[in-house]
């Protein structure tokens, strides 16, 4: 079971400036267009591939995020996350969409 973090506790760390990995699940394509502040793009295909490069330290706490709760991709990051170690992993599950519902900015491109 994922542990889920809220809107608030996300913003309050994006906020506070705390050390922490976010990462975006969508596609590089809807990564480049927006996302939330500070996040790295790994899709469910890059985990073992760039995990271990972009978040070298397995206690490092990660935040991951996609679309939406009807959206699967940040359940998959997040999952094989865990199976390769990592041992501090939250899931923001209502993602990119409650956060813009909440008026919070993003960043990218199209932003």
């Amino acid at each position: 079971m994922l542990v889920r973090i809220s809107r608030q506790s996300l913003r309050q760390k994006i906020e506070s400036g705390e050390e922490f990995v976010l990462v975006d699940a969508l596609s590089p394509m809807s990564y480049a267009m927006s996302h939330l502040p500070g996040a790295i793009n790994i899709t469910p295909d890059w985990v073992d591939d760039r995990a271990r490069r972009r978040i070298p330290d397995l206690s490092t706490e990660v935040v991951v995020y996609c679309a939406d709760l009807s959206c699967n991709s940040s359940v998959g990051v997040a999952n094989r996350l865990i199976e390769l170690g990592y041992r501090n992993v939250r899931h923001y599950a209502e993602g990119k969409r409650d956060w813009v519902k909440a008026g919070l900015p993003l960043e990218g491109g199209r932003v």
